[in-house]
């Protein structure tokens, strides 16, 4: 049996009695339902009730694309930033098939996931044609939260979104960017949140979540197959290694498309937005080619708690979608991430000349208070009494939070 197959063994007594945030008792735990889920469709391909799915490249498009034109995928792109989604995809699919072993479930999810992006990039294209002043939207200059996973960069970014004179982006259109109206995808937001606990019980201790609350734009990387938001649930080395040699300036002009799209459709370009997720860290010299004029806060924390979160992370994800899931591996390839990352933000600020502001993690959370004023000052904001009040209302909601019973976790998974 593998290390995932005994460890699995170990806890599912655990698993059947408790779902709270608590009882994760290891890593590599995971919900009864998702061996149940996994179970049924694995047998319902094998008997014939569904038809077994295919992570081919152009059935996954032929299937996404139904009802859309060649020309919506087109419009408002170059020919080079559709070359690059062409050739990220069958790498991807590729991946998936030889080295992520996914279960049932998992190629599900995989399915699920590369239509979704496929469609969305055909549907996006199709809003422009009919309206093309959406990516002319001129956007303030945004406020670019950079800092590795794990490293406090949600406080930083919860933080600096509640201050009402800047605007951020919801989670439910970070994963659900096409505009519509009216205006369904909180609902949406809010029903796949609600079936990700189902299968995930511990997924609200490892991030706070919330379907129309400022969160990441994690969703739009996805959108244009950059590998960070995947290769935190499959395990996909070569496509992690063609990724990270990639030029990424095609994955942030899409980046900057849904900006202006998503300001347009909320009405609040004028706005900074405040930007993040921690793959900028890893792309922060293609990210300011876009944004030159970006204000920066750089999250820093120490090396051994950050890696120690991030295989946390890492293993809850992976371990829903394949049934061979190492430990030992996810430690060893982020702690290489942790490393190219920090190399690389390093080298990004020294050419940088803007305002960069730079905070610990331990600060922060002694005086939240502090730390935010010397931000704001040292990035030539304005702190006002209405951005304070709105701050310590975030804060006094994150008291009660779920996300603080990861802490009790990590002390589990020390004493097992």
């Amino acid at each position: 049996m593998n290390l995932a197959g005994s460890l699995r063994a170990q806890v599912s007594a655990r698993l059947g009695r408790s779902r709270s945030a608590l009882s994760r008792p290891h890593p590599l735990a995971r919900a009864a339902l998702v061996d149940r889920l996994d179970r049924w469709i694995g047998g319902a391909w094998h008997r014939g009730w569904l038809n077994t799915i295919s992570l081919d490249p152009e059935v996954l498009i032929t299937h996404a694309q139904r009802g859309y034109t060649a020309q919506d995928e087109e419009f408002g792109r170059s020919a080079e930033d559709i070359a690059d989604f062409r050739a990220r995809l069958p790498l991807l699919c590729r991946a998936l098939e030889e080295e992520a072993n996914l279960n049932s479930l998992g190629r599900a999810f995989a399915y699920g996931q590369l239509v979704r992006a496929i469609r969305q990039r055909f549907a996006l294209g199709a809003i422009w044609r009919k309206r093309p002043e959406m990516l002319n939207t001129e956007i303030a200059p945004p406020i670019i939260v950079v800092g590795q996973m794990r490293s406090g960069t949600t406080r930083i970014h919860r933080l600096l979104a509640a201050d009402p004179a800047h605007s951020a982006t919801r989670f439910c259109d970070s994963w659900h960017p096409v505009p519509q109206s009216p205006d369904w995808r909180p609902l949406r937001g809010g029903f796949n949140l609600f079936m990700a606990r189902r299968l995930d019980p511990w997924l609200d201790s490892l991030h706070p979540f919330g379907a129309a609350r400022a969160d990441e734009e994690l969703g739009w990387l996805a959108a244009a197959l950059c590998h960070n938001p995947y290769e935190a649930q499959w395990r996909i080395p070569s496509y992690v290694a063609f990724g990270e040699t990639r030029d990424a300036a095609p994955i942030y002009r899409e980046f900057v498309r849904l900006l202006r799209t998503d300001a347009a459709q909320h009405g609040n370009a004028g706005l900074p937005r405040i930007l993040k997720i921690p793959q900028f860290s890893e792309d922060l010299r293609a990210l300011l080619a876009q944004f030159p004029n970006a204000r920066l806060v750089v999250s820093r924390r120490c090396d051994r708690e950050t890696l120690r979160s991030s295989v946390s992370l890492v293993s809850n994800q992976m371990v829903i979608q394949s049934n061979s899931v190492d430990l030992a591996t996810i430690e060893t390839e982020w702690q290489r991430k942790l490393a190219l990352r920090t190399k690389r933000i390093d080298s990004a600020l020294a050419d940088h000349d803007g305002p960069v502001a730079e905070v610990h993690f331990d600060a922060l959370g002694r005086n939240w208070g502090v730390e935010i004023a010397r931000i704001y000052h040292e990035l030539g904001l304005d702190l006002t009494d209405a951005a304070r009040g709105a701050m310590a209302r975030e804060m006094q909601v994150g008291k009660s939070g779920p996300h603080l019973a990861h802490a009790s976790q990590m002390e589990q998974f020390d004493a097992a």
